[in-house]
């Protein structure tokens, strides 16, 4: 009971004397401290706001235009033309006891103070039109032209210094919304080489009616939007795509990410989670206090930080109909679960944060705790791995009064979700499919052991390997990729462990163990849990996955072919999906917006008539390499172009997208928008970014290769591809697809892709390096 003693800031006893006082200074001196940390955090959240409010001006640039203004008035100069007089004039009376002298001066501030703010503003104005121009990004690599070497001048010089990570997001352009026109052509060249002859035509006639009869009104309401919105896609996107869902997010929505490849810093679990969880709780106090450095393109153009801010402290709360993010600006514990107990474990202690062997202490207790789940805990988290509608229903009846709905408070109000898995997993180069096995439970685990509506869920297996589980509405994977980079380098390069493995430092045994959490599940509670773990399960025992490391070239070897490492990717999915089915099919690619405020991604339709003349000719043995080689480099030069459109506005499916929403709201059918939107993805692809903030080198590290993350499959017919280059020698992919369907086979797949990988390779003269696995 001591540790409860020592939480109480003071007692009092009532006695025939009166009543006696007990004061305990430790605990006066925590709140004291809490207090002071709470008041720091404010005032440094203040200035943060009022510097990104000003940027790119700074206070020393105030005092220079007050200094040149007052200067120049000793000299008998007035730079202000006047205005200072004409201010001094009409200053309010009660400044009239003012001297002459200080109401001169007085005019002067505010004439300075005017001349700054213009100057902000005028600076962010010509910055937001120099963003808005790229034609940098569609110059041959290499080769820059004298215009986008004077545009990249003057980009650096209106940028400002020393800019925090929100500093730029007044600057950003907005979104474009593209012509019609423009769409619906390139919508139709997309899918010209999926569509027979009579097909085609019935839809290009469906096309040329919708240009010509509806689009145009709905196109009218959508610049309208797009006037006085920030952004005309994310939030329709954010409500439809993914709020409105009723299916479960487990595998058709949440994505996971994966640990080191090779590197094990720790074997200990709890040590590793200590390290870790203290890493990225660094990471979210410099989130906090922007100082973060603002991820930018080549070095140059800043991208759109948005999404950021509901990183921590977010959970996505059901609903019947629609669901809803739940943000805090503030969460100071932990929710932990393990061997079905859920537990709250406080973050800070005395206004700082638990060191990472204070951390490792408080889950070394979780772990030893012999106490049983209560009844109905086991299994509970598989509620947030069910259909949504269910979920909302028991929430609500369950979970809306009593110690359910404190307990569950504390998980959604939690920092993020932790699991201290009782399983080990890892690459094993002695067991064929270890990574394989490690995907699956990173991506749904045993469905009800990771809480999958919060942000994100740290996963740590017992023998000290780790990952995530993250939601995906509230952010895309690059920004969850930031933070895990972040991470694993802290954990691993700064952070470090002893050589016994533990975590630097000494326990603070005084700390209060962790909070076990109480529920009172009755039997039809218990009875909604086992249904929606019924649904679960059947949703991840479906899930076919094969995760596999090309180690024959990587990165470098597909530079000596001046060719984009992506584009070499996506038309060897396109010939290895042909040879896998025997034919073509609508392949989405994920590409990101984020150099427009609040962006976040377009689809990239990388099945062109460029790459399946490639592919075609492949498979036609008359073809000679070199006419295969001139066709793959005409198709990759096409996908590039068309990542380019995408990343630049001028996509396709977002803006059909939003067009159906105006449709829908204004109650008018098409044909056409209702066709495209029903068309199924049957290869769904995105590639993982690779060292987005660059905390040691990878080329010396070798063994801290990331594994990348995945995802389920889009269709139930279709496959999901994820990818990481990561390194000059290592490209891991992540194929996922259904057991139910007979036309899919994740690692017959994988098969192909890595033939189809060799087989473009050997087009060229550049021979392989081969690598040992």
């Amino acid at each position: 009971m001591a540790e409860a003693h020592q939480a109480v800031a003071f007692q009092f006893t009532v006695t025939p004397e009166g009543v006696a006082f007990q004061l305990s200074r430790e605990a006066l001196k925590h709140l004291y401290l809490s207090l002071l940390y709470s008041w720091k955090k404010r005032f440094a959240r203040l200035k943060n706001s009022l510097r990104t409010g000003v940027f790119p001006g700074t206070p020393s640039g105030w005092l220079a235009v007050f200094v040149t203004t007052v200067g120049s008035m000793y000299f008998r100069v007035d730079v202000s033309l006047g205005l200072i007089i004409r201010i001094r004039r009409h200053l309010p009376s009660s400044c009239s006891h003012l001297s002459l002298r200080n109401r001169t001066l007085l005019s002067a501030v505010v004439f300075s103070t005017g001349v700054w703010v213009s100057g902000i503003l005028l600076c962010r104005q010509a910055l937001k039109l120099l963003l808005s121009y790229h034609g940098w990004m569609f110059e041959a690599h290499g080769k820059t032209s004298r215009s986008t070497k004077i545009w990249v001048a003057l980009v650096k010089l209106m940028s400002g210094r020393h800019p925090l990570l929100y500093s730029f997001q007044p600057s950003l352009p907005k979104l474009p919304v593209p012509r019609v026109s423009d769409t619906i052509q390139r919508y139709l060249e997309s899918v010209r080489p999926l569509l027979e002859d009579e097909k085609y035509d019935q839809m290009e006639a469906l096309a040329v009616e919708f240009e010509h009869q509806v689009a145009p009104r709905l196109q009218t309401y959508l610049v309208l939007k797009s006037w006085w919105a920030t952004n005309y896609v994310s939030d329709w996107w954010e409500e439809y795509i993914y709020l409105r869902g009723r299916d479960p997010i487990m595998v058709n929505s949440n994505y996971y990410v994966m640990d080191f490849l090779y590197a094990i810093p720790t074997t200990l679990q709890p040590a590793r989670a200590g390290n870790a969880v203290h890493a990225i709780l660094q990471y979210r106090r410099r989130l906090d206090r922007e100082e973060l450095a603002p991820v930018m393109a080549l070095g140059v153009v800043p991208m759109c930080s948005y999404q950021m801010e509901r990183m921590f402290n977010t959970t996505r709360i059901p609903g019947k109909d629609r669901d809803s993010l739940f943000h805090l600006s503030e969460s100071k514990h932990l929710a932990v679960y393990h061997k079905g107990r859920f537990y709250k474990v406080w973050l800070y202690h005395a206004g700082q944060h638990l060191p990472p062997r204070d951390l490792e202490l408080q889950f070394q207790r979780i772990l030893d705790d012999p106490s049983p789940p209560q009844p109905g805990e086991l299994r509970l988290a598989a509620l947030t791995a069910g259909g949504r509608r269910p979920w909302a229903e028991a929430r609500e009846k369950y979970f809306s009064h009593g110690r359910n709905k404190a307990s569950l408070d504390c998980i959604e109000r939690a920092a993020f979700f932790l699991t201290l898995d009782e399983e080990a997993h890892g690459l094993d180069q002695g067991q064929e499919d270890s990574l394989d096995q490690y995907a699956k439970s990173l991506l749904h685990g045993r469905c009800y052991d990771r809480w999958f509506d919060k942000s994100f869920s740290l996963v740590v297996y017992r023998n000290g390997k780790l990952g995530a589980n993250a939601e995906h509405s509230w952010a895309d994977a690059p920004i969850m990729g930031h933070l895990w980079e972040f991470m694993l380098a802290t954990d691993n390069f700064q952070l470090g462990y002893c050589s016994d493995g533990h975590c630097h430092g000494v326990p603070n045994t005084s700390l209060p163990p962790p909070q076990r959490l109480a529920w009172d599940l009755g039997e039809e509670c218990r009875e909604a849990i086992e249904a929606s773990y019924g649904v679960a399960k059947a949703l991840a025992d479906d899930v076919d996955f094969c995760c596999f490391r090309f180690t024959e070239f990587g990165k470098g070897r597909i530079k000596k072919c001046r060719t984009s490492p992506d584009s070499f990717i996506q038309i060897a999915l396109q010939l290895a999906h042909f040879r896998d089915k025997g034919s073509f099919c609508l392949t989405y690619e994920a590409s990101m917006t984020r150099l427009f405020r609040e962006g976040r991604t377009e689809t990239v339709r990388s099945c062109t008539s460029e790459a399946t003349a490639f592919v075609c000719s492949m498979m036609n043995p008359n073809c000679s390499p070199s006419e295969c080689l001139q066709l793959f480099k005409v198709a990759a030069e096409k996908h590039q172009h068309l990542y380019r459109l995408a990343m630049t506005g001028c996509g396709i499916d977002r803006h059909l997208f939003c067009l159906y929403v105006v449709s829908r709201y204004l109650g008018v059918d098409s044909p056409f928008l209702a066709k495209v939107l029903s068309e199924p993805w049957r290869l769904s692809t995105s590639q993982t970014p690779q060292q987005q903030i660059k905390m040691f080198d990878l080329e010396a590290n070798p063994e801290c290769v990331s594994c990348g993350g995945g995802f389920g499959p889009v269709a139930d017919d279709g496959y999901g591809v994820s990818y990481i280059i990561a390194g000059e020698n290592l490209i891991t992919f992540h194929v996922s697809s259904k057991f139910s369907s007979p036309e899919t086979d994740s690692k017959r797949f994988g098969k192909n892709i890595h033939q189809a990988l060799l087989d473009i390779s050997g087009l060229f003269q550049v021979p392989p390096r081969k690598m040992a696995n």
